[in-house]
């Protein structure tokens, strides 16, 4: 029974991301969205999970996806996959390395992953260089898709500067867990930098798997579910002549989840597994849409404008 329910809450997490990779797709036709920076506002609302999720839901349809690491000081994305990489962001903005070889694959098809050394001294003022958005702009020319991991706000700002080069961002939610006043403070400072924020990710819904894959509608519309059809052929039947062909009744289509997101699996632990290749930086040695997303912010007295510039 719980390995019914574990598949069926990772079910209901796949459909909901790809419906999250198809907003994004469609979020602006006139400039496409190919990079995204995913953040929140505290810590432990699945952010890293959802970038993860969304590197392979967009890799899915045949596309090319680089998912980097920009939670410099606290890296979760090589423990969660398992990568062990001998290089990082900050050998190939400093020239130590070619990127193709800082890129590791992962398990996910399509998906590849940059690594960020531990340590980094200055995280802000290496975003911010000229050299970070010439990386940008290179990422962009060798991927279909970026996605940055990046630290919550407003304790730092690393995902406002990102935000501020890359095409959109992603503020992830938690559900009954973050307060307003904290997704409303990283929001607008998503704004003031500059961000085209796309939206917001509902995380750690409830699952509503029974409703979601189970029922469905009869031809006047009353809901009709599995139990209820089981309960029905244990009745006994009385043989009649037929006088009519009865039709076939068909069901029609599931009906569309409502958030973006889903519940998710606890993250696992951010630090590091031991054993990876990457090698601390000495200090001192710096060479440089969902539906629930208006809902959410209309109640608070925002309505973000997809595709607009906000300056």
């Amino acid at each position: 029974m719980a390995k019914n329910s574990q598949t069926g809450d990772r079910a209901v997490m796949q459909n909901a991301v790809k419906t999250l990779a198809t907003n994004i797709r469609f979020a602006s036709v006139d400039s496409p969205v190919r990079s995204l920076v995913v953040t929140s506002s505290i810590s432990n609302e699945g952010k890293s999970t959802i970038a993860i999720a969304l590197a392979e839901a967009l890799a899915s349809g045949g596309k090319s996806v680089l998912l980097v690491e920009c939670d410099m000081r606290r890296r979760t994305i090589a423990g969660v996959l398992g990568l062990h990489a001998q290089s990082g962001l900050y050998a190939v903005l400093s020239s130590q390395v070619e990127l193709r070889d800082a890129v590791v694959p992962t398990s996910m098809r399509g998906v590849s992953f940059l690594d960020s050394e531990p340590h980094i001294p200055n995280p802000v003022d290496i975003l911010s260089s000229r050299r970070f958005h010439s990386f940008v702009e290179t990422l962009h020319s060798s991927y279909d898709y970026v996605i940055f991991d990046t630290p919550p706000l407003p304790a730092f700002v690393d995902a406002a500067v990102i935000g501020s080069v890359v095409d959109g961002t992603l503020l992830v939610v938690r559900r009954n867990f973050t307060k307003r006043e904290a997704v409303l403070g990283a929001y607008e400072q998503l704004k003031k930098a500059g961000a085209n924020v796309l939206g917001t990710v509902l995380n750690y819904c409830e699952n509503e798997r029974s409703e979601y894959y189970y029922e469905y509608y009869n031809k006047k519309g009353s809901k009709r579910d599995r139990a209820a059809d089981a309960d029905a052929s244990q009745l006994p039947t009385t043989p009649a002549r037929q006088t009519a062909p009865v039709a076939r009744q068909t069901a029609p289509a599931p009906r569309p989840a409502t958030a973006p997101a889903a519940r998710q699996a606890p993250q696992a632990a951010p630090v590091a597994r031991q054993g990876s290749g990457l090698r601390p930086i000495p200090q001192g040695t710096v060479a440089a849409s969902p539906d629930s997303t208006s809902q959410f912010l209309a109640q608070a007295g925002y309505r973000p404008r997809y595709g607009e510039d906000d300056e």
